[in-house]
């Protein structure tokens, strides 16, 4: 028996055929379109997405009976997808093309809208740390009534988190994830127990239109991630995708939590496998750092809590960076050396590459670790803006300590040290978790590309001054989202007992006790690095 992960990423979508011990034993990816118009608009089609699903799901499949097909979950990004009353793809572009109808995630058309709403303080967003993103739906949704209110506001008749389209597609149920909703829209579940839309913030921000019709242009009906969704697959997807009509699919999840799902029950002897106790991180394009506690805990500038949002009876908080594997790859991309370097790489990726070089520049200067060889090199990372838990989308990179040097060695020089600057912000959401009551952090978790990038966990690990968990089965996302297939199939008694069962196993990354004192230094440079930001702003007023 297998259950099918789908998710869809910055970048790609991808499948995963997945046993119910947690084992990917067939997976396929294919790349989707983004439209980059605007320096900060990004825009994709679901159209494009949907086939991009139905060619990976096809892949993974071949060979296999549909019988044996027992359930199927998705994940993507918090993206806005938009739809007419028909639903039919509707346009959220300045091009008027209906091709173009996902405003992505990461796309920062909405600042001002953003701006404005934070003015405001309406008591919801103690939810998102008190801060909206421009990267959540309702800013997006502002900016859309705004600019394009004949175009699009006017005509439309289905707005949806990107997740929440997958399964409106694969099944024809109208239907929401609380996931979804809570951390991206606002959707109020409080402490009380009460859940609902709250119509006095969207009359506040002058969206209140969406009430109409018991809120159905947004979401009438929400259910938890993981339950049923309908009939399953219906006649048309079944047939798209070659599987069964009627196969369970599970209520999704935003791709990060798809992520926290599939790592958080990852096992390893000698480390404390309590949820409360770990820090998951969703590591791709961008980072997410996910902490689950039993206890409602308010953290500033940190998104949530969210109750029940990635693991029942448990509130997320959710921190973040809105470039991680983006900026890594900015800097390599953007330098010098790099394009004689990838001549002579062969099947090796230049990251590998630049670790190894790393080692031997470490050697050649007579440093006892790799870590030591950036004393006199800075990069402040937030060159897409900052996540958590500044939540400010304003603030820009900095490098200090670079010379006329553009050979190989400066760029490993400043590779590492943007790694190291990437962990400096771990370290700073978790001091920020801490000191508002998260008390028995034990461990941080790592998923996604990043995670077998020895270079990146084992800084984690020292600058954190905590051990670092890899999962065997690094492909933690598509597992959280077949994790979802397969409650929907009631294969598991509970959510808790499918991450548990699914998590597999890991191995550990303890930290460098050498280095800890020379990554305290450099994470006070971090530090006043994002206050002298501050200082230039005020002086050129």
């Amino acid at each position: 028996m297998y259950f099918i992960g789908v998710d869809v990423g910055t970048g790609s979508a991808r499948a995963a055929l997945v046993t119910d011990y947690g084992k990917i034993v067939n997976s396929a990816v294919q790349d989707i379109k983004t439209w980059n118009n605007k320096s900060i608009f990004y825009e994709q089609s679901t159209e494009n997405i949907w086939n991009a699903c139905i060619n990976c799901i096809k892949r993974i499949i071949s060979g296999i009976d549909p019988s044996l097909i027992k359930g199927i979950g998705f994940d993507a990004t918090c993206s806005l997808a938009v739809f007419d009353e028909n639903g039919k793809p509707l346009s959220v572009s300045p091009t008027g093309r209906n091709e173009q109808n996902v405003i992505l995630w990461l796309d920062h058309r909405a600042v001002e809208e953003a701006e404005s709403i934070n003015k405001k303080n309406h008591p919801v967003l103690q939810y998102v740390g008190g801060k909206i993103s421009p990267e959540m739906e309702t800013p997006k949704l502002m900016w859309l009534k705004k600019n394009l209110n004949k175009e699009c506001w006017s005509k439309a008749g289905y707005f949806f988190d990107l997740p929440d389209f997958l399964t409106w597609r694969a099944t024809g149920c109208d239907s929401r994830s609380s996931c979804s909703l809570v951390c991206k829209w606002t959707y109020e579940m409080s402490k009380t127990g009460t859940e609902s839309w709250n119509k006095s913030y969207f009359e506040q921000i002058g969206l209140e239109d969406l009430s109409e019709n018991n809120w159905k242009k947004i979401g009438s009906t929400i259910l938890p991630p993981g339950s049923p969704v309908g009939q399953g697959l219906s006649e048309q997807s079944a047939k798209e995708l070659g599987l069964l009509k009627g196969t369970p699919v599970g209520v999704s999840m935003i791709d990060a939590h798809a992520g926290g799902l599939g790592l958080v029950g990852c096992q390893v002897d000698g480390v404390d496998a309590e949820f409360h106790t770990r820090l998951s991180l969703i590591c791709g394009t961008s980072t997410c750092h996910m902490a689950v506690s039993k206890e409602c805990t308010f953290t500033p500038g940190i998104w949530g809590p969210y109750k029940n949002a990635m693991v029942p009876g448990m509130w997320l908080n959710e921190g973040g960076q809105s470039a991680t594997g983006k900026l890594l790859d900015h800097i390599i991309d953007t330098h010098p050396a790099t394009v004689e370097i990838k001549k002579k790489l062969g099947n090796m990726h230049i990251q590998q590459y630049l670790s190894l070089l790393l080692k031997e520049i470490a050697k050649k200067k007579n440093k006892n670790s790799v870590a030591l060889l950036t004393e006199d090199l800075h990069v402040y990372p937030d060159f897409h803006g900052n996540r958590s838990p500044y939540a400010d989308p304003s603030l820009k990179g900095a490098v200090i300590g670079l010379t006329l040097s553009d050979d190989e060695e400066s760029l490993a020089l400043l590779y590492l040290a943007t790694v190291q600057a990437l962990s400096y912000g771990t370290r700073l959401i978790l001091e920020t978790l801490v000191k508002s009551g998260y008390k028995e952090i034990k461990s941080t978790l790592i998923c996604g590309g990043l995670s077998k990038n020895s270079l990146f966990t084992q800084a984690q690990a020292d600058v954190c001054n905590l051990p670092v968990v890899c999962p065997d089965e690094v492909e933690s996302v598509l597992l959280g989202a077949a994790i979802l297939g397969a409650c929907a199939a009631n294969h598991f008694d509970s959510v808790t007992k499918a991450i548990q069962s699914m998590g597999g196993k890991g191995k550990v990354v303890f930290p460098d006790k050498n280095v800890v004192e020379y990554h305290n230094k450099k994470y006070k440079v971090y530090l006043k690095m994002y206050e002298d930001q501050l200082v230039y702003r005020n002086m050129m007023k």
